[in-house]
């Protein structure tokens, strides 16, 4: 079969219809186009692994090729559907499967081992309103600001330092093996968040994700000492519930960042270094919380996270840890959402098991089903794999959407010239042909969180790059996210430097009123928030996408190169207005549309 003309696109109705992921029970036509008569067939792989080999019609095209097709019904296929073809020709067998990549569309031919394309089949899952269209603030308690009118810092911790200035760096204090002895804090506290709400709405933020707020020796608290009680650094009950409230009246959600697979060793559940009242599962077999740890040689060797001691691993499948947790009157999760909590992000997501997750997802939404649940997920969350097991975060029944970092990391990788636009482009179309709809919306646009380096460090201080990034940020599919300072202008490289405090007084104001300028344009336009994407092909060192809701079509052209570059691709009728320099008008008539992007430079265009 050398020479032998194959082609099957996934992202092109002509071969996969419907597009994408889609609602179980719904059927999917695939077609693959051959310049030969073959026999040919498609090998499909249910998410448990059992295999299917199901022949496909043969249909003559009036081109000389032969299309092949099969009707595949998902009723029976919760959770992923992999498929490739199989061409037979007497004895020649050869595969057709998706690229190399793993990135869907056009895929490739193999003579073994085919790399296999991917149908993600998920039960309906409806996402709040509030988090799909909003804009989401990640605060760092300890370093955003203290509300305390004098200045002082609440009950400071034992064996641990507080810096001498706001502005100081921040900066571990470590033993031989590197472990951290003198956890450091800057002071910030709820009432801070309270008396700087004005200035968070003023960002047009709707959204705050909250760091752990939970009682913790550390200063990022994602290591519990206690579930049930905010850290007394960080204030009381009443000053959340106030900061839920006050927050609601001006239309901003509060969400909860939390670790359920590990705590702690100095916890009142484990309790090492006995500063707890309770009996911990370290000090004695007979603790009540004893079977929630994972004990090789009773005390002192147990499961903890990545080998460290200070914060041993969780049985999170006990029925005490679950009841605890989620399932009683008084749980963890009834608790603060009874206090003003409307979602939850789950970090550490991947240590989790899946029925844990499913557990949680009931469990809030019984309370109100206006809450969200977030996972914190490094990779393609729809086909993620932890611990050779492959998860269902994505497939209605766990999480609502999950962090973006694949978006991140290829944001700036096309940013600093790292891949070109085509390559972006695909990037993107492969996480939304796997991810379904309503969760591809819902994910959580980043490009800097507490555990990545400061975005201006990623790009060497380059603002006119940061614009660039932040456009595409806000502009795709997805809910934005904005980690606390980097609208100030704020740097730093790994921990701690990355969670420096927020410099008040010292921000970078052209920067702030840049971001307030791009949320304001995506909070009034319900294209940028619930519009279909096409993502058009152009000249390599531009990026160029559409937006289209019902009447409503914004187009959005961003420039990374040092050269004015000419967007001419699609044909375009009527005026549209740049909504960043509303001056700026443009008509267009069909194919003499033509628009000159400057170096450096985007246009964000809405038709009027």
């Amino acid at each position: 079969m050398n020479g032998i003309q194959v082609v099957h696109d996934s992202q092109n109705l002509k071969f996969r219809k419907p597009f994408g992921a889609v609602e179980v029970g719904q059927k999917v036509k695939l077609s693959i186009n051959i310049d030969k008569e073959l026999i040919v067939a498609i090998e499909l792989i249910q998410f448990d692994g059992t295999r299917l080999n199901i022949g496909m019609e043969k249909e003559y095209l009036n081109n000389g090729e032969f299309k092949y097709s099969v009707e595949i019904d998902t009723s029976d296929a919760w959770g992923m559907l992999e498929y490739y073809f199989i061409l037979i020709d007497g004895y020649d067998r050869l595969y057709y499967g998706n690229n190399d990549e793993r990135l869907g569309g056009i895929g490739q031919i193999y003579n073994y081992n085919p790399v296999p394309y991917q149908i993600t089949i998920y039960e309906r899952s409806n996402i709040p309103e509030w988090y799909k269209e909003g804009v989401i603030y990640q605060v760092f308690v300890d370093r955003f600001y203290n509300g305390n009118d004098d200045k002082s810092v609440n009950s400071p911790k034992k064996n641990s330092f507080i810096y001498g200035r706001w502005s100081d760096t921040p900066m571990y204090i470590k033993d031989m093996t590197g472990r951290i002895i003198r956890w450091d804090f800057y002071g910030g506290n709820l009432k801070g968040i309270i008396k700087k709400l004005e200035y968070i709405q003023s960002l047009g933020i709707s959204i705050i994700q909250l760091s752990p707020i939970f009682k913790s020796s550390s200063c990022h608290k994602y290591d519990a000492g206690d579930f049930k009680v905010i850290d007394e650094m960080f204030g009381t009950e009443d000053e959340f519930q106030e900061l839920c409230k006050i927050a609601e009246s001006k239309g901003i959600k509060i969400i909860l960042d939390v670790v359920f697979s590990y705590t702690s060793s100095d916890s009142k559940y484990f309790n090492k270094l006995g500063n707890y009242n309770s009996i911990g599962a370290y000090q004695s077999p007979n603790s009540k919380y004893h079977d929630w740890y994972k004990f090789s040689r009773y005390p002192c060797q147990y499961e903890s996270w990545w080998g460290i001691e200070e914060r041993p691993n969780v049985n999170v499948m006990n029925e005490e840890y679950i009841d605890y947790i989620i399932s009683s009157e008084n749980s963890v999760i009834q608790k603060w959402m009874e206090l003003g909590a409307s979602g939850w992000k789950l970090n550490v997501i991947d240590e989790l098991p899946d029925e844990f997750i499913e557990l949680i997802r009931k469990r809030i939404q019984n309370i109100s089903n206006n809450t969200v649940l977030l996972g914190d997920v490094w990779d393609d969350a729809s086909n993620k794999v932890s611990y050779s097991k492959r998860r269902k975060y994505l497939m209605g029944k766990e999480i609502h959407a999950a962090t973006n970092y694949p978006l991140r990391e290829s944001l700036i990788n096309f940013i600093k010239g790292y891949i070109k636009s085509n390559k972006f482009k695909r990037k993107i179309m492969s996480l939304y042909e796997n991810y379904p709809r309503e969760i591809f919306y819902g994910n959580i646009n980043i490009i800097g969180t507490g555990e990545t380096e400061r975005i201006l460090t990623v790009l060497d201080g380059n603002l006119v790059l940061l614009k660039l990034m932040v456009v595409i940020q806000f502009a795709l599919p997805g809910v934005p996210l904005l980690y606390y300072g980097d609208e100030a202008g704020l740097k730093g490289g790994k921990e701690p430097n990355n969670r420096k405090s927020f410099p008040w007084g010292n921000e970078n104001e052209e920067l702030v009123e840049f971001y307030r300028r791009i949320i304001d344009i995506r909070n009034k336009e319900n294209s940028l928030k619930k519009g279909d994407l096409t993502i058009f092909e152009t000249q390599l060192d531009v990026f160029a996408f559409e937006r289209n809701y019902e009447n409503e079509k914004v187009i959005v052209l961003v420039n990374v190169s040092n050269k004015s570059k000419v967007f001419n691709d699609i044909n375009l009728n009527g005026t549209y207005i740049n909504l960043f320099n509303p001056i700026e008008k443009y008509k267009f008539i069909g194919s003499n549309s033509v628009i000159t992007i400057f170096p450096n430079d985007f246009k964000i265009l809405r038709k009027v």
